[in-house]
């Protein structure tokens, strides 16, 4: 389960992906650098016209049930998009793409970076998002309204198995897909969550 990754392209280099399309900035300069769960990372969401780029809390509300106390911490990974707690935010309002340059598995001994093996590959995480959510995240702070968001995960390839055999983020690498992930219906980008071709990733000793 990822919950460490890092981004560094700039917010030009973001746009020029997205040609054509209204593009707003709202995550300012944008300094790139590593992202840990319930910090605030930059996503490429949904505009009144075309996208905008803006920073939100990484972590999804979680489901009631496995709360303890009102403290709700987040959640990073969704993997069961058959959920009623999930289903409500699969429509294309509610997806997001999460811009990284390389991500971590945890291994024996730390971490373990995965960037692509196709150098200055674009990568942007299949994210899901929640504006305006208001909820306890830390006692200290009381309720607070945040927008959120998380990732969708899915089988691992063959090079973060032979790390973290469970799962893998959801990468998106093309602007096929990045268009079908933002646009088309969820029985369509529901095809979106599986894993990289073996091959797409190489290990790195830190983030990139």
């Amino acid at each position: 389960m990822c919950n460490l990754y890092s981004h560094t392209r700039a917010v030009d280099a973001i746009r020029q992906l997205f040609p054509g399309q209204p593009f707003q900035n709202h995550a300012g300069n944008l300094e790139g650098g590593q992202v840990y769960p319930d910090q605030r990372g930059p996503i490429l969401r949904h505009a009144d016209e075309g996208l905008e780029l803006a920073l939100s809390r990484w972590g999804l509300p979680s489901p009631p049930s496995v709360l303890k106390t009102e403290r709700d911490p987040g959640v990073t990974n969704v993997r069961n998009t058959g959920s009623p707690h999930w289903r409500r935010w699969l429509a294309p309002a509610h997806r997001c793409l999460v811009p990284l340059t390389s991500f971590a598995e945890h291994a024996r001994g730390g971490n373990q970076w995965f960037a692509p093996a196709e150098e200055d590959r674009p990568m942007f995480f299949a994210g899901l998002e929640v504006r305006g959510w208001r909820s306890v995240r830390k006692v200290k702070d009381g309720e607070t309204t945040d927008d959120l968001y998380a990732f969708l995960t899915c089988p691992p390839n063959a090079e973060v198995g032979a790390v973290h055999p469970k799962a893998m983020p959801v990468i998106l690498t093309t602007p096929e897909e990045w268009n079908r992930w933002l646009t088309a219906p969820f029985e369509q980008a529901r095809a979106l969550q599986r894993p990289l071709p073996d091959g797409a990733l190489r290990l790195v000793e830190g983030p990139l």
